[in-house]
């Protein structure tokens, strides 16, 4: 029941994305790109406000990986190595967990080979999408790294609403107009050169 106010905190991690960009490393953005940053604020807030109440999740959601793109951006080692000196970090907190989970009597990882291996396997589909991010990082400005992170948000609400049939109210549709908005405007800066991408 909280899918929403993760999926918000997607939507604002870019934003906080581009200001790191601007006050950790010094990056400049143009008119065009100062507007669009502009455009997707309003439309978050607009809903922030609509919803009428603090989104926890969402916050954690969007300073937690705008701050991971950061040290990302900033760490001198390679994408694989870095991916693989996180995973040796987090491992054993991930085993701990489990554990935890086990002894509650509410984990699930080895409670069946079938299940045990979808686990396992989730494991290796959720590094892709690491890999590739670190190797953007490297890239790519925080700014334009942060812009390009509203598509999986938006693939999300795409398919809520055209393949499970959640309502899309008025208050999504408003989002997402800012938010569309925002974007035809950063990547036509950008591939104008009007400012740095």
């Amino acid at each position: 029941d909280r899918v929403v106010e993760a999926s918000l905190g997607y939507f604002i991690n870019p934003l906080v994305s581009v200001l790191l960009g601007f006050f950790c490393l010094g990056e400049r953005l143009g008119r065009w790109q100062r507007g669009a940053v502009a455009i997707a604020a309003l439309g978050v807030v607009l809903f922030i406000l609509k919803v009428g109440q603090v989104p926890w999740i969402a916050l954690i959601v969007a300073f937690t990986f705008a701050f991971y793109g950061l040290l990302r951006k900033l760490a001198n080692v390679a994408p694989m190595v870095g991916l693989a000196i996180e995973t040796l970090l987090l491992t054993p907190v991930a085993i701990g967990f489990l554990l935890y989970l086990h002894g509650k009597g509410i984990g699930h990882f080895g409670q069946g080979v079938e299940q045990t291996l979808l686990f396992v396997g989730a494991g290796g589909v959720t590094s892709l999408p690491l890999l590739w991010f670190n190797n953007a990082a490297k890239r790519l400005t925080l700014a334009t790294l942060g812009f390009f992170q509203y598509l999986a948000p938006s693939a999300q609400f795409l398919l809520g609403v055209f393949l499970f049939r959640e309502p899309f109210t008025r208050d999504y549709q408003v989002m997402f107009g800012f938010i569309w908005l925002a974007l035809v405007l950063y990547s036509v800066s950008s591939w104008r050169g009007k400012a740095p991408a």
